[in-house]
């Protein structure tokens, strides 16, 4: 009766190393594909335009190259979210916001497409060509958002340039019209000292005259 039990232990035995090189040999082949899905996806000949690493561009752009596009979506949300300092701004860029919402899903779309592996090298291609496409767009709407705050940023300076200027023409028109008014009134006085005397002296010489 052992030889049975010693029989079905060896025949076990045998089966776990054939299941543990299949569980291994699924791990290379998942790890494979994954090393395939990404070299499909690598971006690197791309002209990335990132930005400083303090900006809204750099924040999005770099959490969507780390597929961590929850982490992009909150990057927008927080953005839209804080204080501006023009008043008009987050009018202008909601268009530009929204789309950029929007291409982050395609992209993620486009990345965590389902049975990748499975398609036709032409149907790959195809899919990084749109994958990239929308990673481009997406970093020319995040320039133009920039763009909007750097000309609103301009603008504004430059009223603030008139206004100083404005404040500097009406204080120097306001020191001429004192300066001119001051010269008026000084004329005005030696004119009349001027006309006294020449009356006195015109009434002089008439009485002289007449031997008054």
């Amino acid at each position: 009766m052992a030889q049975p039990a010693a029989k079905a232990s060896s025949i076990s035995e045998s089966k776990k190393p054939a299941s543990d090189a299949v569980v291994r040999s699924q791990s290379i082949l998942i790890e494979t594909r994954k090393q395939d899905e990404a070299k499909l996806f690598e971006v690197s000949s791309e002209k990335l335009d990132l930005g400083r690493s303090d900006t809204f561009r750099y924040g999005v752009l770099t959490r969507v190259l780390g597929e961590n596009y929850e982490g992009a979506l909150a990057e927008v949300k927080s953005f839209l979210a804080r204080e501006h300092e023009f008043p008009n701004f987050k009018e202008k860029v909601s268009r530009l916001t929204s789309h950029c919402v929007d291409l982050i899903y395609a992209i993620k779309a486009k990345r965590s497409f389902p049975g990748l592996s499975s398609l036709t090298r032409p149907k790959q291609q195809e899919l990084r060509e749109k994958y990239l496409q929308h990673f481009r767009e997406l970093q020319g709407t995040l320039r133009r958002i920039e763009k909007v705050e750097r000309d609103l940023e301009i603008a504004d300076a430059r009223s603030t340039i008139y206004v100083v200027k404005a404040i500097w023409v009406t204080l120097f028109a306001i020191i001429i019209l004192a300066f001119s008014l001051e010269i008026i009134r000084g004329l005005a006085v030696t004119s009349f000292v001027v006309a006294d005397e020449a009356y006195t002296k015109v009434i002089e010489f008439t009485f002289d005259l007449l031997g008054l």
